[in-house]
């Protein structure tokens, strides 16, 4: 039986031309209320999917998303997040687009039709055995993500993928597939709405579960966020007072300035009684 992309298929709405302003806003948010649910019936999958990455990490490995247009774009804003969240080195989580930086901000043609630059591209990053990798591709069609991919395995590399069409090529090219099937979005083929929502979902499940499992969350705190302006200063004097019974907010807020993250300054606090 040939691969369907349910993603391609005609939305359920016709004449969106026609509808009002209120209409089309509530039947996109209609359509986006049933993303949760599909990322629900995938938790399964995305369990195994983040038990390996936080595995490779806590081994000393990386985790790579590479992908193409809003995916990789996706990918962009997950991985950048990781280190001022939670303080973990730039390099440990990495997004690869196809295209470059370029592609960021500017649609790069042809780009993603490339089966070998997505392994050119790993390369670059010196991704070894000790890494995790995985593909993002709405389609799940992708020849950049699924060359990238192939390469991996061939050369030992454990791999995930997120799609978002049923028995994808991209699936069977992943270790660790997660497919969520969202049905057709809003807007005929647009995979910026429903399946980007619910690729990011993915995302946000996976880096903040790895990033749970290496220690950089206590309670339900990030205690190692970096201080990078003044609100984030401000939550993190606040978490450091509750967190060592500092009672006064300048004391807490020059103990943590002094070093540099709630979780360094909360031990340092503790060892010196302060």
């Amino acid at each position: 039986m040939a691969f369907e992309k349910i993603t391609e298929q005609d939305s359920h709405y016709r004449h969106l031309e026609k509808m009002e302003v209120e209409d089309l806003l509530v039947n996109i948010n209609r359509e986006d209320q049933t993303v949760a649910a599909a990322v629900a019936r995938a938790i399964p999958e995305i369990t195994r999917l983040a038990e390996a990455v936080s595995d490779k990490m806590l081994m000393g490995g990386r985790l790579f998303y590479i992908g193409a247009g809003t995916s990789g774009r996706l990918a962009v804003v997950d991985a950048s997040e990781c280190p001022p969240t939670y303080g973990v080195p730039y390099g440990l989580v990495n997004a690869i687009i196809a295209g470059g930086e370029k592609a960021i901000t500017t649609a790069v043609e042809f780009a993603e039709d490339d089966e070998t630059q997505g392994w050119l591209d790993l390369q670059a990053h010196r991704v070894s055995v000790k890494d995790v990798v995985i593909g993002i591709a709405a389609s799940g069609t992708t020849p950049y993500v699924i060359g990238a991919l192939q390469h991996c395995r061939r050369n030992g590399i454990v791999t995930g993928s997120i799609a978002c069409n049923p028995g994808s090529p991209v699936s069977a090219s992943a270790d660790f597939p997660v497919e969520v099937v969202v049905g057709p979005e809003f807007v005929t083929g647009s995979t910026r709405m429903k399946s980007g929502t619910a690729q990011k979902l993915v995302l946000n499940m996976i880096s903040t579960t790895a990033m749970i499992q290496l220690g950089r969350v206590e309670d339900n705190k990030m205690v190692n966020m970096q201080l990078t302006n003044e609100k984030l200063i401000e939550r993190g004097t606040r978490m450091l007072m509750e967190k060592t019974g500092i009672t006064g907010y300048e004391q807490a807020k020059a103990l943590l300035l002094e070093h540099g993250s709630v979780k360094k300054a909360a031990a340092f606090a503790k060892t010196n009684d302060r």
